[in-house]
């Protein structure tokens, strides 16, 4: 193919992955926040799928997926923690993920083991985070509606500022599409959301409203950083394995890795966080109330 017909192919290419991102993206996002409101077993459930995947698909990438006992272990260990949330007993879950993580190092073959423990890990501190942020009555639905839409805008400000700027590369040899520009687009996106929260705030009438919203934007701020980092990070595992997507599950997204990568990464800096200022069963309060 010559230069002047690979870039209208290209083009075209961009274009058609863009409304399929577009397409997935308006049934998953509504479907999420529904089920996050429901909170409760239904978004204990879809958090303890998710992350069943999330296991699955860094196996897929670090080539050990082929070996049934180890995706076994993982599936089995996972769902269990996962009834454990569902039912309440967070200390119970806990237990399991810390045995299956020394069980899933010691059954993998001695090359990969390091690989497979640091994906369960990620999986399991993915399952435990998602629902410890929910499991606050108050403020929990706004605190991870709060963490999805940072974690949303930054990619979204960061795909069109990226596109549209461009400019010096982000970190090239790991992720050759993602710009500076990118990055700050996704940076400033997220400072608007922290704002739009503002008015959320259970004592809206405080006059120190406003001094309050700063340590909400340092807290967006935090988040979006932290899920940028988390992109790179799965974006050089791939690299290192010669893996392009995840995996083809979501349309135009790739897969489950390649779509909630940055949102692992900030839901559980965001629980850290929430847990140092809350408590485990105040994890909302302590991120969203200042």
């Amino acid at each position: 193919m010559t230069g002047d017909k690979a870039a209208p192919a290209a083009a075209e290419q961009g274009s058609r992955n863009l409304v399929m991102r577009v397409l997935a993206a308006l049934v998953l996002a509504p479907l999420a926040i529904a089920i996050a409101y429901a909170g409760g077993w239904l978004w204990a459930t879809l958090v303890t799928l998710a992350s069943i995947g999330l296991y699955v698909e860094w196996l897929m990438i670090v080539g050990v997926a082929h070996l049934k006992r180890v995706v076994a272990y993982g599936i089995i260990t996972l769902a269990l923690a996962g009834y454990c949330l569902v039912v309440g007993r967070i200390v119970d879950s806990l237990v399991v993920l810390a045995i299956g993580l020394v069980f899933a190092t010691i059954i993998s073959p001695p090359e990969r083991r390091i690989w497979t423990a640091t994906g369960f890990l990620y999986a399991a501190a993915a399952e435990i985070a998602a629902v410890l942020v929910r499991l606050d009555s108050g403020e929990g639905f706004v605190a991870l509606v709060f963490v999805l839409l940072v974690v949303w805008v930054t990619d979204i400000g960061g795909y069109f500022a990226g596109r549209g700027i461009g400019g010096p590369k982000l970190w090239p040899r790991v992720s050759p599409k993602k710009t500076w520009a990118g990055a700050v687009g996704g940076f400033v996106a997220s400072l608007v959301v922290a704002v739009g929260f503002v008015p959320l705030d259970p004592n809206k009438m405080d006059p120190q409203l406003a001094v309050k919203m700063v340590p909400l934007l340092l807290v967006a701020a935090c988040l979006s950083i932290v899920s940028q980092l988390g992109d790179l990070f799965e974006s050089a595992v791939k690299r290192r394995f010669g893996v392009k997507d995840s995996s083809q599950i979501i349309p135009g997204h790739g897969g489950l890795l390649d779509r909630l990568d940055g949102l692992v990464a900030a839901i559980v800096v965001a629980a850290i966080f929430g847990v140092l200022r809350g408590g485990a069963d105040g994890v909302g309060r302590g991120l969203m109330v200042w």
